[in-house]
């Protein structure tokens, strides 16, 4: 589970980094423009927010982790002995 979580955390620290560095790209510099008579802006507008961005994080975490710790509870239930066997 530690070497899950770190490898959890390792991936959200490099998207994190990542998808930032876009969305400030977008911001200071407009890279994705949008045709002006279909839409009321010349470009992408963007919003960061990191209260969302915390939160989104967390909930990764937490169904990450959920999602490996239920298998391994139910893993726990099932005797060898009756796992082998035979009838």
């Amino acid at each position: 589970m530690y070497n899950a979580a770190h490898l959890i955390g390792r991936g959200l620290l490099w998207g994190n980094g990542i998808a930032i560095g876009f969305l400030l790209l977008q911001k200071y510099f407009g890279i994705i423009k949008l045709d002006p008579q279909n839409y009321y802006v010349n470009e992408a507008p963007v919003d960061i927010n990191i209260f969302y961005i915390l939160l989104l994080n967390l909930g990764t975490v937490f169904v990450c982790l959920l999602v490996l710790l239920i298998p391994s509870y139910i893993i726990t239930k099932i005797s060898p002995v009756k796992a082998i066997r035979f009838d």
